[in-house]
Order: structure tokens, then sequence, then C-alpha cells
């Protein structure tokens, strides 16, 4: 097989969820042999679908999807599904086969340590034991890519895989990458990391429901999708500016009768003309709205104290002492390598069970878990915000959620249903519902569309009460404003 030779291609493509919900109307595209393409488009414009309709979750509804023959395809999840984390290591990497691997350690052993998660040798059969729920959020991610990679595909699909990942892990995944032979389609927002091995973009137009195939890097594709969207409003403009006219010009031959009303209709099948060549033009996700957290006047000036923590080095519990005390209006930024237990001080933050913590008596917590875990998926937008509410005030309730663009086709749709990055703007929404004097954010960034985190970052950075925030993204650290720095890592 040439390298050159289409491994994936559509052919008048057409596939719908549900009747009258396109996602694709007689779209054509291929893939070559080799390729590393970046798959982008709006919230909900159906990325994840199309990766449904490539590993053939999905069937599509009209024309055709070829694979080459005997093209295996592995897909790198966003998030590990609920009822696969109490499995063990090995029962995770042993369920992706139909059938039983009965020398699966060593296929563990060589993707861990791709994906730079292999535990010392001491504890390698220990460690294969552990329930997956027990790693953390960047651990997580990297047993998502490992799980994708033992399959050995000929066509790797990511979806956001930088997610929950720490700098290292970001640069040990792109190291890999451009490494890598096989044909990689990813699915990210993170411009830098796909520059760095993609060479093109397939752009999944949710106007005309159609792939745009673009050759070269993330920001030039990017740069170029705008200068369209700009031409296409000028275009727009002028045959507005042109309707109006012609419309003026009708209504006032029209009024002057006889021949002149031959002249009024010709007026008016301009003005017809006119409208049947607008262009659809393109939307882009809108921005969500300015939003503010606020904090109650009864929340003390001392908010937190904290004299111990317990850190995890080479996978053990170890307690290291501090001193730390978070006033009003203090951004604590916790920081450390993947597994070393930020995501566990933070959850013993929002339980408030720690032996070495204190937090003042009445303070109520805000808490923005990266898994969504403390939202009840079987529940609605709509019953989650009404539940932090003090006063359940309907008009109150959709027009924050609006903001946050949560409509009317998602208020009322289970939680479950949600996409990850829909998910992410509820939980924001119940933040802003909230008014808590202490706040704590992990990873408040992972599947939040670019487009919005400028505003989320605004909202926090005027944030008045005590806020703890673990985050790997340094512009967005930076943008919060942070007072103060605990690496967890340091002198260990």
């Amino acid at each position: 097989m040439s390298k050159g030779a289409s491994i994936i291609s559509f052919k008048d493509v057409s596939y719908e969820h549900a009747e009258n919900q396109p996602i694709l109307i007689e779209t054509s595209f291929a893939i070559r042999r080799g390729a590393k393409f970046t798959l982008m488009g709006k919230n909900g414009a159906g990325k994840s679908t199309l990766f449904g309709l490539i590993t053939g979750k999905y069937e599509e509804t009209e024309g055709f999807i070829n694979i080459l023959p005997n093209t295996s395809i592995a897909v790198s999840r966003q998030v590990i599904p609920r009822d696969e984390l109490d499995l063990t290591v090995r029962e995770f990497f042993q369920n992706l086969f139909k059938e039983k691997i009965y020398a699966i350690d060593p296929m563990i052993d060589e993707v861990l340590d791709i994906v730079n998660l292999s535990p010392p040798a001491e504890i390698s059969a220990e460690f294969k034991e552990r329930i997956i729920g027990s790693f953390s959020g960047g651990q997580q991610a990297r047993l998502l890519l490992a799980s994708a990679l033992i399959q050995k595909p000929q066509v790797l699909l990511l979806d956001e895989p930088t997610n929950n990942l720490d700098t290292e892990g970001i640069n040990h995944l792109t190291d890999f990458l451009k490494k890598y032979n096989k044909t990689v389609i990813v699915i990210s927002h993170d411009a830098d990391f796909l520059n760095a091995f993609t060479e093109g973009v397939l752009y999944l137009n949710s106007q005309n429901r159609q792939v745009e195939k673009y050759d070269g890097n993330y920001h030039d594709v990017v740069a170029e999708i705008e200068r369209q969207v700009a031409k296409e409003k000028r275009k727009n403009a002028q045959a507005e500016k042109e309707i109006q006219a012609n419309k003026d010009k009708a209504n006032f031959f029209a009024h002057k009768g006889g021949r002149l009303r031959a002249v009024a209709k010709k007026m008016r099948e301009k003005v017809e003309d006119y409208e049947e060549n607008k262009i659809d033009v393109r939307q882009e996700d809108k921005t969500i709205r300015d939003f503010t957290i606020g904090v109650p006047d009864s929340v003390p000036l001392e908010v937190l104290k904290l004299s111990k923590y317990t850190v995890f080095v080479d996978h053990k519990p170890k307690d290291v002492k501090c001193d730390i005390a978070l006033k009003r209006g203090d951004h604590l930024h916790i920081i450390g390598p993947n597994g070393i237990g930020k995501t566990t001080l933070l959850e013993t933050f929002a339980r408030g069970d720690s032996d070495g913590e204190e937090v003042a008596k009445g303070v109520k917590v805000g808490y923005y878990r990266q898994d969504f875990s403390n939202l009840d998926f079987e529940k609605t937008p709509r019953e989650i915000l009404f539940s932090v509410m003090e006063k359940a005030e309907e008009q109150q309730m959709r027009s924050l959620a609006a903001g946050f663009l949560i409509d009317k086709d998602i208020i009322n749709t289970k939680i479950g249903l949600l996409s990850e990055g829909q998910k992410g703007l509820v939980a924001f929404a119940r933040l802003a519902l909230m008014n808590p004097g202490l706040l704590i954010l992990d990873e408040p960034t992972n599947h939040i569309n670019f487009r919005h985190i400028p505003v989320i970052a605004k909202a926090l950075a005027e944030y008045k009460g005590a806020m703890i925030l673990v985050s790997h993204v340094p512009d967005f650290v930076e943008k919060v404003g942070v007072k103060e720095v605990l690496d967890l890592g340091k002198g260990l």
C-alpha cells in the first residue's frame, strides 16, 4: 500500500441522529495513509459523531464511507466512562479486546512507558491491580491514550488528548506523535500542540453540514476561516443595502400608479434575487456573556487554614507540614506533576475532612470538579441550577443560563447526555448562582471552548472570595491573578 493512498474516504455522506437534525449533508473528503489532521468546528457541530462514523459506531444515512480493508482504528476518548472507573488497570486494558489476552502485562508495560506512566519495577504488579478511579485526572488522560495505543491501530483518533496533562505530559505526547508514522486525527483547541505535528485541518461547517479540508497549520486555517467569514459578512452587508434601496424604490413607484407599477414590480423582483443570493454565513461558537461569582458579606476575613497535606511519592502517601492561611480575595495556585495528589487535596478541601484543614464556619464551598461527578448526571441543567438558588425564580435562572449558552434545547436535557464542554458551562453557571465564599477549581479550562476562557478568567480575577486553583494553562493562571503558589513537588 502506498503512503499516498486514501485510508479513509467519505463520498456524499449524510448522517442525522434524529429526523430533521442533520450532522452531515452530502459531504466528501479523503485522508491519505500516514496523514495527521486536526478536526475542528463549533461545539455541537458533530466532531465526536464524525469519529463515530469512522469507527463504525454510527452508520451513514446516505452516501458511502470507505475504510481500507483490514484497517484497525482506535479512539483515545476524552474521559473514562463512569462504569469503567471501578476496573483495575489490567481489566481496563483487557476489556479493549474481544478475546482474552493471556500475555497482556508486557503489552501494558510497553504502552505505559510510551505515555510516561511506568511505575517503578518493584510495584509493577501492584500497579496493574490499582483501581482506575484512584488515578489523578492527568494519569487518567495518559491511560486513555495508552488504551488506544495498546490496540496498535493504523488510524488513531484523539479526542482532546491534552486535557488534564501537565506540561511534561503534553511535551511527551507531542514528541511521540511527531515520530508516530500512522494516521492521526485529533480534536483539540491547543494551538501550539496541534501546530507541532498536524499538517492540515478538517473543518466541520455547522452551517452547511459539510467537512471542508484545508492544508496548513491550525493558526493558518483559523485565520483563513475568519477571512472567509468576514468576506461573507461584507457580501451580505452589501446585499442588504441593495435590498433596502430596491424596497424603497418599489414602494415609491407603487404609489405613483400607472406604468410605474411595472417598475415597482421589477424592483421587487430584484429584491427577491438579492435575498436568494445572500450567503449563509458560517456561525462559529458564540462567546458566553460576562458573569460574576458573588461572595456573601458574612464570609469572614480568614477563610481557610492549612497546617498539613498529603502527597503521593512513587504512588505512596506522604504527609507534609505547612502553614497556609487563605483570606478573602486570596488566590492560591496548586502545582505539581500528575499523580502527586492535587485533585485528592482539592477533594479534601471540598469535603472539609482533612486533619490539617480548617474552613471558617458557615463558609459555602463552590467546587468545580474536572470530571463533573458532583453534578447528578440524571438531572437536567434546570434542576441543577434551581438546586443552588435560595429562591427558585424561573426568569432569573433562564437569564443566567442563556448567558452560558444553555438554551431551551439544553436546559431540559439530562447532564449525562451533554458534551463535556456543555457540562463545564453548566458547572460555571451553578457557581455563579451559588455565591460561595471559597471557590475550588480543578482544571476549569478542560473541555471549555477557547473563546469562553477569557470571559471565565475575567470573572475569576474579579472574584472577592478565597480561591484554590489547579490549572496547567499558564496564560489562564496569569489572567486569573494568583497571589500564592503551593508546589506539592517541592523538596520531595
